[in-house]
């Protein structure tokens, strides 16, 4: 997941306005920073994800010295949005397991509530994310 970089800038009295210099188009607005804020994340999904749809390759995100040379972007107040995480697409996988330990995996998952393909994936992510 990346992590873009919005600009939300105000002309007077207006609401805050939000842009994004890597995505061109992609603009909202917010009557406080607050929702400035949630609206750039709001926003920033909404276009990834039609991107995404469409197959186009999402660029990688500027740095702010990059963004900062641009002119329309001095008066702004630069905050990075994280670009929304997509679902990853589910893959079947044939694996040999004992009977009586594939027995006890779905005894689990069925006291708990999940499947056996859940309890599985939950399992890896678990040990995958402990310390090497």
């Amino acid at each position: 997941m990346n992590d873009y970089i919005a600009i939300i800038h105000q002309d007077g009295e207006s609401d805050f306005g939000v842009s994004f210099p890597d995505f061109p188009g992609c603009v909202t607005a917010g009557r406080t920073l607050d929702e400035a804020r949630t609206m750039a994340e709001e926003a920033l999904a909404l276009h990834v994800d039609g991107l995404l749809e469409e197959k186009v390759t999402l660029p990688a995100p500027s740095s702010l010295e990059t963004v900062m040379t641009d002119r329309n972007y001095r008066d702004g107040v630069a905050i990075l949005v994280a670009s929304p995480r997509r679902a990853p697409r589910a893959v079947r996988v044939n694996v040999t397991i004992a009977a009586d330990e594939l027995a006890e995996i779905d005894a689990y998952a069925a006291r708990h509530g999940l499947t056996r393909s859940g309890f599985l994936a939950a399992a890896a992510r678990r040990k995958l994310d402990e310390p090497a």
